[in-house]
C-alpha cells in the first residue's frame, strides 16, 4: 500500500460539479483540495481543505500540478493543466466526465489551439456547449470508476 494519500484536487474556478464531487469524496472517504485564486465557500469537515492561492497568473494551477501524483485524481476543464497532471501520473478528469489521457492529450491541445486562432481571426463566435445532465451523470460515473481504480492500485 502506498504512503501517499488518495486526493482529489479540483481545479475550482469555474467548476459545476464542485456538489457532486464532495458527495463522491464523502461515500469514498476521499480527501478533496479546493483550488481557486479567491475566497469560496465549502462543505465544514476535516475532509474538504479549501486552498486560496495568489491571483498571479496560473497560481492555482501551479498549486495543483506541483501535487498531483499518481494518487491524485484531478478534476479540470484546463487541458494545459490536465498534461501537467497527466506528465506527474495523475488520473484527470473534465467535469463534463471526459477523462484526459495520455494518449488523447495531444490531440485536445492540438484543437486547443486550432481554436484559439480560430477564435482570434473572428471565425468562431460561441463557447463549449452547456452544461447539463448528461454532462453531470457521466461526471459522478467517470469519479466513481477513477477512484476504485486508483484505490485498488494503492
Amino acid at each position: 500500500m502506498s504512503t501517499i494519500t488518495l486526493r482529489i484536487l479540483v481545479d475550482a474556478d469555474a467548476c459545476p460539479v464542485k456538489d457532486e464531487i464532495y458527495r463522491v469524496a464523502d461515500r469514498h472517504g476521499v480527501p478533496v483540495a479546493i483550488v481557486a485564486n479567491s475566497a469560496f465557500r465549502v462543505p465544514v469537515g476535516p475532509m474538504v481543505d479549501r486552498v486560496v492561492v495568489s491571483d498571479s497568473f496560473d497560481a492555482a494551477d501551479d498549486w495543483i500540478a506541483e501535487r498531483a501524483n499518481a494518487r491524485s485524481i484531478v478534476i479540470t476543464a484546463d487541458i494545459l493543466l490536465a498534461d501537467r497532471c497527466l506528465k506527474a501520473g495523475a488520473t484527470v478528469i473534465a467535469p463534463t466526465g471526459k477523462p484526459f489521457t495520455t494518449s488523447s492529450i495531444g490531440s485536445a491541445i492540438a484543437t486547443r489551439a486550432i481554436m484559439a486562432d480560430l477564435r482570434a481571426g473572428g471565425d468562431v463566435i460561441g463557447g463549449p456547449a452547456p452544461f447539463g445532465k448528461a454532462d453531470r451523470s457521466r461526471f459522478l460515473s467517470a469519479l466513481d470508476v477513477a477512484l476504485v481504480r486508483v484505490k485498488r492500485a494503492g
